[in-house]
């Protein structure tokens, strides 16, 4: 629309109506107007529905046959106040028309005919013409924003009665496009949450993500993952298109419920079961390739020659040209690449039953040769009712069978770094040649996941129901590797025969968890509901490891294990262990919510463990939050253009278990042999660790304020929540003195970490018409993450230090924190320039340049900091008619990044391996040994268009059930990344406590484009 046009809308509202503009007329011509400056009648805009007399203009002109009458009216919302760009529409036919600034429409319609009044935010509604000439409608509220059912700690609630800091992600909400993993729906979607693929497109690499912060120094800092109730829930055995909604319990409120393992946040993953109806079938399948968009620029084979001719060359008397040009970075690369994946689910049900069952294959593969995983299982779900109703059972099972072959994920440091004069197969004295490993080794895993889970419950009176829930998950891998006779690492390493292991893992689960609920609307105000349980849960863990060397031949691999001659030699290797613990608890809260105004919400958690001391088991994890639902008071109804306001306070306090599992006790080892009385040599055993009897849980205390608001017919919505929290006993290893302690560390808790923070959700629909829906959601977070201590009386540390730098120099630690200070500080040497013989100048500390050797400690200092300060993410969702386009971009700011590349190989004193040509170029003027200092520190500051999905959407509307409805759809990912980072990719570990590093050996960085078809029957 031009602005022109908007003008005398305005004018026409104020000046022949007289009436004053509020935000809620003025909003959506700002939105219009700034989204469309063109003329709204140009080709491929959107007709907004506004003429320039004031009234409504028809989006669609078709000829008729039958007769035909011209029909007005206004539409009004329960308030009375009229709704500006509502969607007027013929049932049955495509014409249609939207309401002006006023609510008012004309519309010519045929006799009979049922207008079909919508609008975002409230009920669709059917109205017949009948007779009559001119309509007054009027549309109610959807209350499905606020009722909406939130899934939290054993239970759900309906939004309007959520106390806590909680983000359910729909799969409307989901990125889009063929994602490969669970975590990868939610990048962008959820502000704190911090999701991190240093391992690229690597399908046996994991995914880092943290919420909130750090919480821990070595316990652990990822959320507890429950799925459809099953704590510690594998992630192996979800599939995206099974997925129903995850949520995220954020706070620690909302996460106290589950006690000692919920310092770090909870998500709440929930799959997809029947629904009552037809049997319904779902198919999608999608086509990925993968290709490299970046790689380190090192000298190519026409330049290395070149710069062993170069007369300022110090290491040219080193370097040897072998007569070939050869590319093993490229030689590695997977070019025939190709990701499919297939889901089959049918699903249906009745007033007494429900099921859902899905099969799927999968076969990722990597950009690197030899790097693949195929995937393959099930799920079912069935949810059945009897004894009219007050019965109910669930039994859910889920398998996944994968096979990996993980040779393939690394080298990439070596074939950099190999002389690029080589032949592709030549060996050196000092490197293995990526190359020849690919056929010389192999390294494979196939790994079987299993969870089965049921619930009964049973309604025993009104309002009250008892249900028991058991589950038992089973992960078992079983590894295997080979090296070949005559390999270049058998003959390093294994005296030219041929080395095999095999390698056993079993991690079983099981739990148990009676509960008890109530719930009940007393006078139609007070809504009470509670639940109480107790939980009791075994984990058990056991592997077997063994391995041979002395293979003559690679006849059997390592399918002969003992024909290797060092199992005679007694020089094999075996090795057994088994592990497990327990955790019992008793669990309640208390929800209620008076005239869906005022909310409290009350939990308290029991817990004990088997991995603490004996004076500790036990801890209690309590929580309370309040919520205001403000726009539900009388005295708010005049403001119409507010929808929702809700106010919101809550406490929690949380622990964290994820520690080994027998720290506080004395742990017995072999020792050497002795001679016995009887002549004979006895295995002796002893202690081999340093017991902790007092031993306990990390615990977390956290405040959170929140505030949850919509308005302009929910047109724009969002969540602002500001959070301070504390973990204190901390859990870390210390020195200690001998005597009384016999060995010289041990595991104690000590010490204290904070974050606070802000996180902002905004929901918005700048645009929606007939045709045309624009939406877009923002999410930005900060975090200021401290190490507040580290030492009390007993144990008193100075600093502590991480991330190892690594590679030549052996430059040690890059990240050094003191108490008190920000986690993530780089802490080193500050760089003053070079020499004129090109040696290290740095700063002491009176700010003297001085070389490097004249640098101590008391001259370093803070220069830089890993951990970004602000997340900022956007998605754009756009649909014109059956087409739709989906845009993600994401960034994070203010933070460094160590490229310790650049330390290894932008330095000539490298050569005669191979170096960057930086090392000729950037770096020049340096003629001197490895350094570690802000030289080589850069903001690492980006932005990424993470995911563009354009698809289109065949529907089935001539109403025969026979004919499908699909989707196809196109997707990018990774098209490019703003930054101004030299690197290879500015989006390092964030996470952890050694934040902030890139990698040498670092996996392609790589563009993806998809290809995906979605069939429903």
């Amino acid at each position: 629309m031009k602005k022109e046009v908007l003008f005398r809308c305005l004018l026409f509202h104020n000046f022949q109506k007289k009436k004053t503009l509020g935000i809620r007329e003025i909003l959506p011509f700002i939105f219009f107007s700034c989204t469309f400056p063109a003329s709204a009648n140009a080709i491929g805009s959107p007709n907004l529905g506004l003429g320039l007399n004031g009234r409504s203009t028809n989006l669609e002109v078709s000829s008729v046959t039958q007769q035909v009458k011209k029909i007005s009216g206004v539409v009004k919302d329960s308030k009375g106040e009229s709704i500006i760009g509502a969607n007027v529409s013929v049932k049955g036919t495509k014409k249609a028309t939207v309401t002006d600034e006023n609510g008012n429409f004309t519309l010519s319609v045929p006799s009979g005919a049922v207008l079909q009044i919508s609008f975002i935010g409230f009920i669709t509604k059917d109205v017949s013409v009948g007779n009559k000439s001119s309509l007054t409608i009027e549309l109610f509220d959807d209350s499905k924003t606020l009722d909406e059912i939130v899934v939290v700690g054993y239970g759900t609630l309906k939004r309007s009665d959520v106390a806590t800091a909680v983000v359910s992600v729909k799969p409307s909400d989901f990125n889009m496009g063929g994602s490969r993993d669970p975590m990868s729906l939610l990048e962008g979607k959820v502000a704190g949450l911090t999701i991190t693929r240093t391992g690229g497109v690597d399908p046996n690499s994991g995914v880092a993500f943290q919420l909130r912060g750090i919480t821990s120094l070595t316990g652990s800092s990822s959320p507890l993952v429950v799925i459809d109730g099953i704590p510690d829930g594998n992630m192996d055995l979800l599939q995206p298109e099974d997925i129903e909604s995850i949520d995220v319990l954020k706070d620690g409120s909302a996460a106290a419920i589950y006690g000692s393992r919920a310092n770090a946040g909870v998500i709440l993953v929930t799959t997809k079961k029947g629904a009552k109806g037809s049997v319904k079938i779902d198919y999608s399948t999608f086509v990925t390739r993968h290709s490299v968009a970046k790689r380190p620029d090192f000298l190519d084979a026409d330049q290395y020659r070149a710069y062993m001719k170069d007369p300022s060359n110090p290491k040219a008397g080193q370097m040897t040209d072998y007569d070939h040009s050869t590319d093993f970075y490229d030689a590695l690369i997977n070019k025939d690449n190709l990701t499919y994946s297939h889901n089959l689910a049918v699903s249906g049900g009745n007033e007494v039953a429900d099921y859902r069952a899905s099969v799927y294959f999968n076969d990722y593969q990597g950009i690197g040769k030899s790097n693949e995983r195929k995937n393959y299982g099930a799920r079912v779900l069935l949810n059945a009712k009897g004894f009219n109703n007050k019965l109910t059972t669930m039994v859910n099972m889920a398998t996944n069978f994968n096979a990996a072959n993980m040779l393939g994920g690394g080298g990439w440091e070596t074939a950099l770094t190999l002389n690029p004069t080589l032949a592709l197969t030549d060996e050196v004295e000092k490197m293995v040649n990526p190359i020849n490993r690919l056929s010389a080794h192999k390294n494979k895993r196939n790994q079987q996941t299993t969870s089965v889970s049921a619930k009964v419950g049973l309604e025993l009176i009104k309002d009250l129901k008892v249900s028991i829930f058991g589950s038992f998950l089973k992960d078992n891998w079983h590894d295997s590797e080979y090296i070949n006779v005559n390999s270049w690492e058998s003959k390093q390493n294994y005296e030219g025969l041929g080395y095999a292991r095999k390698e056993e893992n079993i991690d079983t689960k099981g739990t148990v968890e009676p509960t008890i609920e109530y719930s009940s609307l007393i006078k139609g105000v007070h809504n009470i509901s509670a639940v109480a349980g107790y939980s009791f849960q075994y984990n058990l863990w056991e592997a077997l490891k063994m391995e041979n060397r002395g293979f003559l031949n690679d006849v059997t691999e390592d399918n002969d294990i003992g024909s290797g001659s060092w199992l005679g030699s007694g020089k094999a290797g075996m090795y057994s262990e088994k592990q497990d613990d327990k955790l019992i608890a008793f669990f309640g809260r208390l929800n209620y919510s008076y005239d869906n105004r005022y909310v409290a919400q009350f939990s308290l958690r029991h817990e004990g463990s088997t991995k603490f001391g004996k004076n500790n088991k036990w801890g209690n994890f309590p929580s309370a939050s309040i919520a205001w639902n403000v726009s539900n008071e009388q005295f708010m109804k005049q403001f119409s253009f507010l929808n929702m306001l809700k106010v919101r306070l809550g406490y929690g306090e949380t622990g964290n278990s994820g520690i080994g599992r027998y720290n506080s006790i004395v742990q017995l080892g072999t020792g050497g042999f002795y001679l016995g009385p009887n002549g004979k040599w006895v295995q002796t055993y002893g202690p081999t660790s340093n017991p902790n009897p007092e031993l306990k849980w990390e615990k977390k205390k956290e405040l959170n304020f929140g505030i949850d608001f919509g308005f302009l017919n929910n047109r724009i919505g969002g969540t602002i929540d500001i959070f301070n929290r504390k973990t204190s006993n901390l859990l870390e290893w210390y020195n200690t003195q001998q005597p009384p302690f016999i060995f010289n560390d041990i595991y104690t808790n000590v010490g204290e970490v904070s974050s606070k923070g802000i996180e902002v959700t905004l929901n918005t629909i700048p645009v929606i018409t007939k045709d045309f829906m624009w939406k877009a959601n923002f999410t930005a977070s900060h975090t200021n993450n401290v190490l507040e201590s580290f030492s009390n009386q007993l144990y008193t540390v100075d600093y502590k230090e991480y991330g190892d730098i690594g590679g030549y120099g052996a430059l040690g630690n890059s990240i050094r924190t003191y108490a008190g200070d920000k986690i993530g500080n780089f802490y080193g040497k500050r760089f003053a320039g070079f020499s004129e013989t090109g040696e290290w100048l740095f700063y002491n500390k009176s700010g003297e340049k001085v070389h490097a050797d004249a640098i101590g400690d008391g001259d370093m200092a803070v220069i830089g900091n890993g951990v970004p300060k602000f997340y900022l993410s956007m998605s754009n969702y756009l649909k014109y008619k059956d087409f739709d386009l989906s845009v993600s971009f994401r960034g994070k700011f203010g933070f460094d990044v160590l490229n310790t590349g650049e330390i290894a190989y932008g330095n000539k004193i490298t050569l005669p391996t191979n170096v960057l040509v930086s090392a000729t170029t950037t770096h020049a003027a340096l003629n001197d040994t490895y350094q570690y200092s802000d030289y080589y520190l850069e903001k690492g500051d980006f932005v990424k268009l993470d995911n563009l999905t354009i698809g289109y959407n065949f529907k089935n509307k001539s109403g025969d059930k026979r004919i499908p409805q699909f989707r196809i759809y196109f997707t990018a990912r990774d098209l490019f990344t703003i930054t101004g980072y030299k690197g290879l990719d500015p989006e390092v570990n964030d996470t952890g406590l050694a934040p902030g590093l890139d990698s040498r050996d670092r996996y392609p960085i790589t563009r993806s484009y998809t290809i995906g078809l979605n069939v429903q029957f």
